[in-house]
């Protein structure tokens, strides 16, 4: 998946479901995370370039912005290195402050319990793309094209087997919802049955509930009398 480019028509509220998605995934942990989450937020907003994918900003002024010490700073600036939501591009050097990008991949990852929560038309947004170009190496801004935030795209598996011929399927109905929520699914056949694995127990729970008809329906074109389950 991918956020399309952060600039031109619809941007903003790109911009907004990346923000939401990691408000709401805060709101359902505990203090210590939700106040991370939430100088993680007020950084973005006040100092992210959304272009480029850049956060260029100096300890001091991020002590001043979360109203705490550098030391704090420090220690949190850390923590969401560790986590992944923030990723080093270039190293501070005298005169020049650490550049920082989003941990986009890790982000969505971390959220991905939430979407749905949100709502289904943001579960579509996240999965529309854009081939990403390549900022340059230094980290300038004057050389760089239009910036697209990374989300991780997904492929029907190759090769034969009937799970590979209805993935194809799915994803030539709707490469949206099949990147968001068929490409992470592996398979079995266990006559009459073909056995569906989820990575996780919410993702099951979303397809049983939203998105079975879909699967069946590309079953019967292949296998009638083929019956899907999810394991």
């Amino acid at each position: 998946m991918l956020l399309k480019k952060s600039v031109g028509r619809g941007s903003a509220t790109r911009k907004y479901d990346l923000l939401t998605i990691l408000g709401a995934h805060a709101l359902a942990q505990d203090r210590g995370l939700q106040r991370q989450t939430l100088r993680l937020i007020c950084l973005i907003t006040a100092r992210y370039n959304w272009q480029y994918d850049q956060l260029s900003v100096g300890q001091e002024e991020i002590a001043r912005l979360w109203s705490v010490d550098p030391r704090t700073v420090k220690r949190e600036m850390a923590a969401l290195r560790q986590r992944g939501w923030l990723v080093e591009r270039r190293a501070a050097a005298r005169g020049r402050v650490t550049l920082y990008g989003l941990g986009i991949d890790r982000i969505l990852d971390d959220t991905r319990a939430v979407w749905e929560r949100v709502g289904p038309d943001l579960v579509a947004r996240l999965g529309e793309s854009d081939p990403p170009p390549v900022p340059p190496a230094d980290g300038s801004a004057e050389t760089a094209g239009a910036r697209v935030i990374p989300f991780p795209q997904a492929m029907a598996p190759a090769g034969a087997g009937l799970w590979a011929e209805v993935a194809r399927l799915l994803q030539r109905d709707d490469p949206a919802i099949f990147r968001v929520w068929f490409a992470g699914l592996s398979a079995t056949e266990e006559a009459p049955d073909l056995v569906l694995q989820a990575p996780s127990g919410f993702h099951a729970s979303y397809i049983k509930t939203h998105l079975a008809a879909r699967i069946e329906a590309a079953l019967q074109r292949l296998a009638p009398g083929m019956r899907m389950r999810i394991g």
